[in-house]
């Protein structure tokens, strides 16, 4: 996708650079786009309110105001109106900020995203720290945006503060001083609730026009995306119309007539061009797949046999190089797919297999059959009802995908390498029982393989496809292509290892990657707290806020907040007190000029200290949402796969986004709120009391029913708004479900189906939105009307009850008692808004309190110059999954010698993926692994996974460069890289002069999504050499082998130990060594040409079972290294 580094930038490197980062966050983008964007645009929807509100209120501030001052107070507002473009340009560029901070968070968010969608390969390979420091890196420049942000919504609070200020003070200068009128306690205070007014609506645009700004922001997100997006043909041009004599009489044909076909296309001047690193595919004349039988697409690794597949379903682009061209997938019957990178749902077996279809139970049983799952759900407890788990993690998920495309009732079926992830004993089996079962009869399968040996037979059609994209042998006669295409011929005998038919049964359970329970649960339901937020959660928090020094820095906040609430209170009273001066002395005595300036003195002073203290503040919100990122990142990071198991990735994206954005802005913001009309509420009660003290008891009635209606009001709202965010996380992991596996969901047309679900989910989300925003209303009703009382018993008692005070402590302590029961209501809503953001902070305190690996320490360093080989020796290893589940390895014991190559078979279940786990601690073992004559016990993980490189069936890659991918931290030359490459062989698989052409600077998506399977597994063995490691694990596969088995023999290292898991014995059959494991236990480990003359041997008896028998001893007889 795009490039996140450029060795040698072209001319036009800067347009390019902006269109590759722009696609290289799109998976972060939108993620952003369905949280928080959303949340912004949902945040901002009172924005009519405010349009038509506030201006009435204005309007009805005017007129009281001329009531009372006559027309100064029109001076007062031409003051105001000539200030108004001050915040008008602060919301300028706050706009400007807020877009340039949310393209950080996108890329933030894609780094996580990344981070946690390829875990495993980080903890495999010891990159947590670096990663780390990649995301905290990333992290920096989102909160250097941030403090921008923040600073100048400071100013903007500010300047809204300020500007009334100023309007009420040229008012009364106006008033007094120009009009020559007397400024008595009754204007002044009148006026006074009506300038509070007018600075309320203006607080109210400072508050909702940063929501606003946020929500356009989004808004302009979503739009953009909506309507430049690049999508499918169907979705932007009519359907195709060709002259009739172009097209097959038969409407039900399948297949291809002068067609091309590209991935992306960028429209300039008019026409489609293709992009960088833009494959295409080429079919020349006609190409017809054969109905009601099995089709063959073949070729090398990266010519487009997947491609083919796509261009059917309409996944690539169309492009019409003649007028005749067309191409055709009837629908009628229904289409099924099984990618070739198996996609399951978060749900049970049966469900995944079922896929909407309804449930046969005979043709049920007999798919579980024909694809090979029985024994598989006989490990389970719950058979068919356990989950499959996230990236289909409790068992060989192929089979799933497999046996969800023949469940399904579609007549066409498209298969992508469905065989490759499979043992030779699963394959011959799925397609002796399967291929040629009685579910596939008269229907019509496209099957995407490399392994010619196995699927010929059942064939009655092949393609095979050419290096540079192009249709290179089409043909119904088999046999008469394999001898006219010697391309082709060469892979057939290359892969000639011909069914397996050995009677032998490696039953094992033993490597069930973890106990399961009897309902089947794999995924672990998300925690829903209790009650109030814990005292630990809020620690997290004000521990990250006060930083080194807690104390001094509460103190200095909380004192600068109190002395600006004390000053406002003075200001006040003051303006009372000069009032008062009307009725003791005459007018012309009163100095104006005198008291304005005071008056005008202590507004400032108030300013000022205010901004300090929120400045102040706003340093400390940063530290914390800097801190508690990287603790969280850093957890996640440090978990153990355990976790990661049983964690779908919903989950921790939505930690990582939701919770963080709501410890950068919302939870802040409510804490600093709390704490600062708290201190007001302590003040008011204070003054109205020392004023009035009969209404000490009556004050403390009423902030009693206050908070305690504001308690019962927290404890459902807190219920209720955790119940919200628990019901969020499966609606994203729906959607990012449906993301992952977009092809095979329209492929089966099943867009519906999701939609609906994905309705479903939103409709239960909103039922328990309704509720919180009908308790907001129930409480503001209560509050409301508490206050009501409160404020006409006290009028009532100072006008009627022969009170003492003056007119102006009347008028000041009305005031106070007004803003009082003011501030009561927004205190409790305050509190709850609080109590609900911190329940991210609950849910964050739940990630970092997980399980997590032995943390690195000074002692687990070893030795600069560890490793010097590659010796490896085992005593007594066992494994278990966790530690309360059952052992998976039982006292192994071997010794392996630098250089030597060791091959691993046994059944599915009998520990060759425990095994290599092991070595890496990735489990609980007992005994000791050898490493070059050190305990790996003894040393940090992150030093010896740092050490060891394991290349896994799918390897993982992240978005941006090749050269990113095969040097993510920067540590090579471009030379060596390329030289890794070179000797990996992936120059043997693509021409040079082909457009298409993977080098340094190409760009591969998120996951590697623009790469097949195979090259992917090329790039992780030019990874592994680059990383130089002495051991080298591989789990073969069938796509490259060949071309990872010449390098393994030729180019590696001498002092290179490779330990290879096959699934075909021709992969391994020249090794030093080979290790046959059954029930997690080592029955036979020597060289190959011992074992084959062992009687009864579990290695012999595979060998004399095999199509390929001579062959295979003739492998095992010569001498490995001169191979």
């Amino acid at each position: 996708m795009g490039k996140a580094k450029e060795s040698k930038p072209k001319k036009d490197a800067p347009k390019e650079k902006e269109k590759e980062k722009k696609n290289n966050n799109l998976i972060g983008k939108i993620n952003n786009l369905v949280t928080t964007d959303l949340n912004n645009i949902l945040e901002s929807r009172d924005f009519l309110l405010l349009v038509q509100f506030v201006p009435l209120q204005l309007c009805l501030c005017t007129t009281f105001l001329y009531q009372v001052l006559g027309w100064s107070a029109f001076v007062g507002l031409a003051s105001m109106l000539i200030l108004f473009p001050i915040p008008g340009y602060i919301a300028k560029l706050t706009q400007d900020v807020q877009r340039a901070r949310i393209k950080m968070t996108d890329a933030r968010v894609q780094n996580v995203t990344e981070a946690v969608s390829v875990i495993r390969m980080i903890k495999l390979f010891g990159w947590e720290r670096r990663m780390a420091d990649r995301v905290a890196e990333k992290r920096d420049e989102e909160l250097r945006s941030l403090w921008k942000l923040r600073r100048l919504e400071a100013l903007n609070g500010i300047m809204n503060f300020f500007i009334p200020a100023v309007s009420m003070v040229v008012s009364y200068a106006t008033f007094t001083i120009i009009m020559k009128q007397d400024l008595t306690p009754s204007k002044i205070f009148s006026s006074i609730s009506v300038f509070s007014m007018l600075r309320l609506q203006l607080n109210r645009i400072s508050w909702q026009l940063s929501t606003i700004i946020q929500g356009k922001v989004s808004l302009d997100r979503v739009q953009e995306f909506l309507q430049h997006t690049e999508l499918l043909d169907a979705f932007v041009e009519a359907p195709i119309i060709v002259p009739d004599a172009s097209i097959p009489n038969d409407k039900q044909v399948i297949g291809f007539n002068n067609a091309a076909f590209s991935w992306s296309l960028e429209n300039t001047d008019g026409s489609l061009t293709p992009t960088s690193r833009n494959f295409r595919l080429r079919i020349n004349g006609e190409l017809q797949f054969m109905p009601n039988c099995i089709n063959l697409i073949v070729g090398p690794t990266g010519s487009g046999k997947t491609s083919m597949l796509m261009a059917l379903l309409g996944e690539m682009h169309f492009i019409r190089p003649a007028a005749d061209s067309w191409f055709n997938l009837p629908r009628d019957g229904g289409v099924a797919y099984a990618a070739q990178e198996s996609w399951v749902q978060n749900e049970t077996i049966r469900d995944n297999i079922l896929f909407g279809s309804p449930y046969d139970e005979t043709r049920y049983r007999k798919v579980i059959q024909q694809c090979a799952l029985e024994k598989d759900l006989e490990l389970f407890d719950a058979g068919d009802k356990t989950e499959v788990g996230e990236k289909g993690l409790t068992l060989r998920y192929a089979r799933v995908t497999l046996a969800r495309a023949i469940y399904s009732p579609a007549k066409i079926i498209l298969l992508d390498d469905v065989l490759a992830a499979l043992d030779v004993h699963t394959s011959a089996s799925i397609v002796d029982k399967c291929f040629r079962g009685d579910l596939l009869k008269g229907r019509t399968v496209l099957l995407v393989t490399h392994n010619l040996a196995l699927a010929t037979p059942v064939a009655s059609f092949i393609v095979s496809i050419g290096l540079d994209g192009s249709v290179r042998t089409q043909s119904k006669d088999i046999d008469n292509a394999l001898q006219h295409d010697r391309q082709l011929a060469i892979e057939a005998k290359q892969d000639v290892e011909a069914l397996e038919i050995s009677n032998e049964e490696y039953t094992s359970a033993a490597e069930m990657p973890k106990a399961k329970p009897a309902d089947g649960k794999l995924i672990v339901a998300e925690e829903i707290s209790q009650g109030r937020v814990t005292w630990r959660s809020m620690k997290l928090f004000l521990g990250a806020l006060g930083g080194d020094y807690p104390l001094v820095f509460f103190s200095l906040w909380m004192s600068g907040f109190l002395l600006t609430d004390w000053v406002n209170t003075f200001q006040t009273w003051f303006l009372g007190y000069w009032g008062s001066q009307y009725e003791h002395h005459p007018a012309s005595e009163v100095n104006v000029p005198h008291y304005l300036g005071q008056y005008t003195g202590i507004l400032c002073t108030m300013i000022v200290v205010y901004m300090l203290s929120y400045i102040f503040f706003i340093y400390g919100s940063m530290r914390a949402s800097k801190t508690i990122n990287t603790v969280l990142v850093e957890s996640i990071l440090g978990s153990t796969l355990r976790w990661l198991d049983e964690t779908p990735t919903a989950r921790m994206i939505a930690r990582c986004t939701q919770d963080i954005r709501t410890v950068d802005g919302p939870l802040p913001q409510s804490f600093s709120g709390l704490t600062e009309i708290g201190m007001t509420l302590i003040t008011k009660i204070g003054v109205i009391i020392i004023f009035t003290p009969v209404f000490f008891a009556p004050g403390l009635v009423v902030a009693g029913l206050g908070f305690y209606l504001g308690n019962l009001y927290l404890k459902a709202q807190l219920s209720v708004k955790r119940e919200m965010s628990n019901a969020r996380s499966p609606l994203l992991a729906h959607f990012s479900a449906a993301i992952a596996g977009i092809v095979s969901i329209r492929a089966y047309g099943a867009q519906i189906p999701f939609k609906k679900e994905s309705l479903k989910r939103i409709d239960h989300y909103v039922r328990i939105a309704r509720v919180s925003y009908n308790l907001n209303r129930w409480i503001g009703i209560r509050i409301d009307w508490t206050g009501a009382l409160f404020i006409a018993a006290l009028a009532a008692y100072l006008v009627y009850g022969g009170g003492t005070l003056g007119a102006s402590n009347t008028g000041f302590t009305l005031n106070m008692c007004i803003d009082f029961c003011t501030m009561i209501l927004w205190w409790v809503r305050i509190f709850n808004q609080f109590e609900v953001e911190a329940n991210s902070l609950e849910r964050i305190q739940h990630y970092i309190d997980i399980e997590h690996e032995p943390k690195p320490t000074e002692d687990g360093k070893p030795p600069a110059s560890w490793p010097t080989s590659g010796d490896l020796r085992v005593e007594n290893l066992s494994a278990r999954y966790s530690q309360t589940g059952p052992t998976v390895l039982h006292n192994l014991s071997f010794d392996i010698k630098s250089g030597e190559r060791v091959g691993v078979v046994g059944r599915t279940g009998s520990g060759k993926s425990s095994l290599t786990l092991s070595l890496l601690r990735c489990i609980v073992t007992e005994g000791t692994v050898y490493y070059d004559g050190i305990p790996t016990n003894t040393l940090n993980l992150d030093a010896l996974r740092a050490n060891i490189t394991i290349i896994p069936q799918t390897p993982e890659l992240i978005s941006g460069t090749l050269r990113r991918n095969l040097d993510p931290f920067e540590q090579h030359d471009d030379s060596t890289l390329n030289a890794a490459l070179r000797d990996a062989g992936l120059f043997t698989l693509q021409e040079e002069l082909d457009e298409a052409r993977i080098t340094l600077d190409s760009d591969i998506a998120t996951g590697g999504g623009n790469l097949s399977v195979g090259q992917r597994q090329i790039l992780a063995l030019a990874r592994a050499m680059v990383r130089g490691s002495k051991l080298l694990i591989l789990d073969e596969d069938y796509k490259t082998d060949a071309v990872i088995q010449a390098t393994l023999r030729h180019q590696l290292a001498s002092d290179v130990t490779v330990i290879t898991v096959a699934h075909r014995l021709q992969t391994i059959m020249d090794s030093d060594k080979i290790m046959v494991l059954d029930a997690g236990r080592i029955v036979e480990f020597d060289t190959p040409s011992v074992l084959l003359n062992k009687e009864g041997g579990m290695l012999k008896a595979l060998v004399e079972g095999s199509g390929d028998k001579a062959a295979l001893y003739k492998m095992a007889d010569k001498d490995p290294k001169a191979l």
